[in-house]
């Protein structure tokens, strides 16, 4: 790991005009031959295979006018144009800028603002939560409702995501404005600032940013004001540096427990001082380039005319040559060569590309004879950076048979329709070959180590050592894996159409037709007799036909609704004893209903204190110490692995990556699933760790089903959720994944796109650019798990309210949809239970399964209607719809405010004999 050193804080009293300064020296691109390493202010690290010969034989001088070349270059729009092709490039620069912190006055004299800023380009997101008056201790606080800025999203009962906005067009500069009142009982605001493209998370010192709004704290070095810097951690979230950082302040914590919380009464009124503060900072920004290259026959010669364009920046050189044969042995064409060119040990020309009068970028036009089979080229940003096609040299070949005709009126090459399948071969046979041999280097670590004479030849310090190389090696292997397949589309996986009587039961689906029932709210655990109250409802569940039922939490817990577990193996909760538990599974399997237990696996609240007072021993059957902690979470000082996830900062965060705590966790999961029953499980937090632990614990006690709480931020610009929200179904199809599709996710996306269609009356949202739901429902609808609202979003909590007397369009849409729908506690208990009632029994009438067949026949600002395995349609919102006569006749099954919903019957066709 590598730290980047950053000048202090710098005090002022007034805003500057924020601007940002690029250093160009570094560039680099995903298709470059190099590894990417830390931006440095000092220098670079560059790796690449490819060695720019030094000796320079003679300057050719170009036989043609560059207007003749212009000329020419213009004649590449037209339809002769037997090859075209444009290949993405991807560029880093390093650009400085700043992070703002301002503490002021609002405009009525009476309120408090809070700003933080940052000039860079970038994702932003400020992760915050308060501390009160009297509280004491570290842990954040959410703050009061009229503090949260609009477009936040909760995490969990401790902190808030607010992502910073672009404060004009004409300005670079990322802001997000939080105003409270000065008698709210608040005693500080804490936050890290994150940004979500890179995963850097940037903190004060290796710990929060603490701004004070009382005099009585202590400074422990990350109060906002103080002439001290902070430091950044690329990466995964508040990286490994935090262990180091923590260590060398042991001294400076040791007997300070609670000192941060002392107290002078005198010093309660005194009034608060706004302040500025900004940090210097820096990034590594991508920007995305691309490179065209065209080719057709010179009419006049007969020769390939190839003309070269990019929007890279001035100064581009093109290293180039051509080939007899596929072999692609680099050749010096014939003259006549374009302007600016120079031979290379007579292996290949150099040419600078001409930078375009009156666009960005440049271009060049090259001249080859017909007989050649291909021309190769790699591009060279400046000594260090070349830029390559996927580690290979781009190879561009002219044989008919291998090239795709471009489509008249198509102009570039963007369509996705026109491609180069040589390129795609070649890149992928040098991807398979590279794949191939990290594969045979795995294959001899684990047999040498494996073997019994190796174990008696090796060290213990000689076999860790190569277990790490083998872990290295697989992690290179996935990441050629993810580079081949950057996003994901709902082509990759195949779905079955089969009837799913005949599918075999998975963890990820269940049986295809399962519909969950939520058994609980935030509230459910005051009664105290939670589990003997709903086992009085077990049969009514079952008549409604919910084939599964999630329960609340079963462990001992410092919170009472149990998300907050302590000893795993005490299941006497506030929701009732374990003997009532194990009667109430007892019960739904009677009834036929499956249960799932939530688990949470990514933290622990400890017992015991550590030496330092910090709390990170824990204590009952599985009593771990600090080593089952991560390393990289500032709160709780772990001895672990650096963490594979986000931090949960209210709690220890639980290591997965050491073999101790993943065998007692599953021999827990065991546990509960013979000796209370559970079918399978529901798993809280899974952003907090690597999806392939998930799969281990599944793999481990094979449960009926399972689904992930993947629950993040939608994206907004401007306060607005964007149409496009393929980048947010994009990181829970992800972790579906990593999980090898052993578990299916709560569909978070949908959820946030109808509460925008819902709300504004904006409907079209509900067809992504394809014509499918925008939804992870409608790119992997068999892991997809549907609901409106639970616990957190809805219930007392109301963090991210389904739009309120809209319900039931919701309902209407999941339940009648693919994916495997949830309903909510509160909503089947109250007013909506016959209309819920109505739409589970259509759902089971008509079969409809989690792979079922969504057909969108309208999505416009007032309406969206879809039909499902042209047996169910349904339209939602108040605009007009009825659905289109065909071999179904139509007929209504049962409506409700803004929704309706039709089953179909084959119309028979008599004919009369003559």
């Amino acid at each position: 790991m590598s730290t980047v050193t950053i000048e202090p804080l710098v005090i002022n009293f007034r805003r500057e005009n924020p601007r940002f300064r690029r250093k160009t020296k570094l560039c680099m691109s995903c298709s470059l031959n190099h590894s990417a390493k830390l931006f440095l202010s000092s220098g670079s690290t560059f790796i690449s295979n490819f060695n720019a010969p030094r000796v320079l034989l003679h300057t050719i001088k170009a036989s043609s006018s560059s207007t003749e070349t212009d000329m020419l270059a213009d004649t590449f729009e037209s339809t002769d144009v037997f090859y075209k092709q444009t290949f993405a490039l991807k560029r880093t620069e390093t650009v400085e800028g700043k992070i703002i912190i301002k503490l002021d006055q609002a405009k009525d004299q009476r309120s408090w603002q809070l700003t933080v800023g940052c000039n860079i380009p970038g994702k932003w997101i400020l992760h915050w939560g308060v501390n009160y008056i009297d509280d004491i201790g570290s842990v954040w606080d959410q703050p009061p409702d009229n503090m949260i800025p609009p477009g936040s999203i909760t995490v969990k009962d401790y902190a808030i995501e607010t992502p910073l906005k672009k404060s004009s067009e004409s300005e670079i500069f990322y802001e997000v404005k939080i105003d409270f009142k000065p008698n709210s009982g608040i005693a500080a605001i804490n936050f890290v600032l994150k940004d979500e493209e890179t995963g850097t998370w940037y903190q004060h010192r290796g710990i929060d940013f603490k701004v004070p709004l009382v005099d009585y704290l202590q400074d422990n070095g990350n109060l906002v004001g103080a002439n001290k810097g902070f430091s950044i951690w690329p990466g995964w979230p508040l990286g490994q540096l935090s262990k180091m950082l923590l260590k060398s302040k042991v001294s400076d914590t040791e007997g300070q427990d609670k000192s941060s919380w002392s107290r002078d009464p005198k010093q309660e009124n005194k009034r608060l001082e706004g302040f500025y503060a900004e940090q210097p900072i820096s990034k590594e920004v991508t920007f995305d380039n691309s490179v065209s290259v065209s080719v057709k026959k010179c009419p006049e010669t007969a020769k390939n005319l190839l003309y070269l364009e990019t929007d890279l920046p001035a100064d581009v050189v093109v290293h180039w040559g051509v080939c007899r044969e596929d072999a692609k042995e680099w050749e010096i064409s014939a003259a006549p060569y374009p302007p600016e060119t120079i031979v290379l040990k007579k292996k290949a020309l150099r040419t600078l590309i001409q930078p375009k009068e009156r666009r960005n970028g440049c271009w060049r036009l090259f001249t080859v004879d017909k007989e050649l089979e291909g021309f190769l080229f790699v591009l060279k940003l400046n000594e260090n950076t070349w830029l390559k096609c996927v580690g290979n040299d781009f190879y561009i070949r002219f044989s008919s048979s291998s090239t795709l005709p471009v489509k008249p009126g198509h102009g570039t090459s963007k369509d996705p329709q026109i491609s180069v399948k040589s390129v795609e071969t070649n890149q992928e046979a040098s991807q398979t070959a590279h794949t191939d041999g990290i594969i045979n280097e795995i294959r001899n670590l684990v047999s040498g180590i494996s073997s019994e004479k190796g174990r008696e030849t090796k060290t213990k310090e000689v076999q860790e050592h190569i277990l790490q190389e083998i872990e290295k090696l697989a992690a290179e292997a996935y990441s050629i894996f993810r580079s081949s397949i950057p996003t994901f589309s709902e082509e990759a996986v195949v779905e079955s159409a089969t009837p799913l009587s005949t599918v075999k039961i998975s963890s990820g689906t269940g049986s295809g037709f399962e519909i969950l029932c939520q058994g609980f709210n935030w509230e459910s655990h005051k009664s105290g007799r939670w589990y003997m109250e709903l086992k009085e409802k077990a049969e009514d569940l079952s008549s409604l036909g919910f084939t599964v039922i999630w329960l609340p939490p079963p462990t001992d817990s410092v919170s009472p609704e149990g998300y907050m577990p302590r000893d795993l193996y005490n299941l006497n909760s506030r929701y009732g004893s374990c003997d009532e538990l194990k009667d109430l599974v007892k019960k739904f399997h009677e009834v036929g209903i499956k249960v799932l237990g939530d688990v949470v696996l990514n933290h622990r609240c400890a017992q015991y204190q550590n030496q330092n007072g910090i709390w990170n021993i824990f204590g009952g059957r599985l009593n771990w110490d600090d080593r089952a902690v991560v390393a990289d979470d500032p709160h709780f000082q772990g001895r672990g692995n650096k963490s594979s996830g986000d931090s949960f900062h209210a709690a220890p965060n639980i290591d997965h990556s050491q073999e101790f705590v993943r065998k007692d966790l599953k021999e827990w999961l065991h546990w509960l699933r013979n000796d209370i029953g559970y079918d399978g499980w529901r798993l809280d937090f899974v952003r907090g760790f690597w999806g392939g632990y998930i799969k281990d614990y599944i793999d481990a006690t094979e449960p009926y089903f399972a689904v992930g709480e993947y629950w993040d931020s939608l994206s907004y610009t401007f306060g607005e959720m964007d149409h496009n929200q393929d980048a947010h179904r994009q990181r829970i199809i992800d972790w579906i994944n990593a999980t090898n599709g052993t578990a299916g996710a709560f569909d978070v996306t949908t959820k946030g796109i109808l509460h925008g269609a819902l709300e504004k009356c904006e409907y079209w949202r509900l067809s992504d650019k394809k014509g499918k739901p925008p939804g992870v429902v409608g790119w992997w609808p068999s892991r997809a798990v549907t609901f409106i609202e639970n616990h957190d979003t809805g219930s007392t909590q109301g963090h991210w309210r389904f739009p309120r007397g809209k319900e039931m369009q919701g309902y209407a849409y999941i339940l009648t949809h693919s994916g495997t729908p949830s309903v909510f506690y509160d909503h089947l208990f109250s007013q909506y239970r016959s209309e819920i009632a109505s739409l589970i029994s259509l759902r089971r009438r008509n079969q409809i399964h989690c792979r079922s067949t969504v057909k969108i026949t309208k999505a416009e600002r007032d309406v969206y209607a879809a039909i499902v395995d042209e047996k169910v349609a349904v339209k939602i919102g108040p605009g007009y719809y009825e659905p289109p006569s065909g071999p179904q006749r139509w007929s209504s099954a049962f409506e409700g405010r803004d929704y309706k919903v039709w089953e179909a019957s084959l119309v028979t066709m008599v004919h009369k004999v003559h």
